[in-house]
């Protein structure tokens, strides 16, 4: 049981990782109203691992962090990742493209509001939700797909485990 547990926190620390230097290197398009994450791609690996989901978050939350965002913002920035981060996972035997939905709506949701009000932002919300909708379709759908074909049929040799099926 060590071992699983050793390389579920490993798996979660690598995510995380990569999560916070990709959002730090593209730092320039990584915030604002009109956002693309390319960090938000690694939202794919739920489905490969469930040691995903608290990488990406805790990924997130230290990418936030180190960009300057606002409290709100590093909160719930950080938990809509999170959310669909969980949703991946859940969709986890469903095509990757149904299996990216859950974090491009999560996201889609709850940035704009917290562009609105923690950072005052005056563009309309429903204008935000389509902007920050773009960024995450080729964030995480579009990024999160190549990504996920480009490793499936490494899954064992990268996460030491078969126990997860993936189409």
């Amino acid at each position: 049981m060590k071992n699983k547990s050793t390389l579920f926190l490993t798996q979660a620390a690598m995510i995380a990782a990569i999560y916070v230097v990709l959002t730090y290197v593209f730092a320039a398009f990584s915030f604002g109203s009109v956002q693309l994450r390319i960090a938000e791609a690694l939202t794919i690996l739920p489905m490969f691992t469930p040691a995903a989901i608290p990488g990406l978050f805790v990924g997130c939350l230290i990418g936030n962090i180190l960009g300057g965002a606002v409290l709100p913002d590093i909160i719930f920035g950080s938990l809509a990742t999170m959310v669909g981060a969980w949703g991946t996972h859940m969709l986890r035997t469903k095509a990757p493209m149904i299996a990216c939905l859950p974090p491009i709506i999560a996201n889609t949701i709850v940035v704009p509001f917290v562009l609105r009000y923690a950072y005052g932002t005056n563009l309309p919300i429903p204008w935000m939700m389509v902007t920050v909708g773009a960024g995450e379709v080729l964030g995480c759908g579009v990024l999160g797909c190549v990504l996920f074909y480009s490793i499936r049929k490494y899954k064992e040799v990268i996460f030491k485990t078969s126990t997860f099926e993936v189409q």
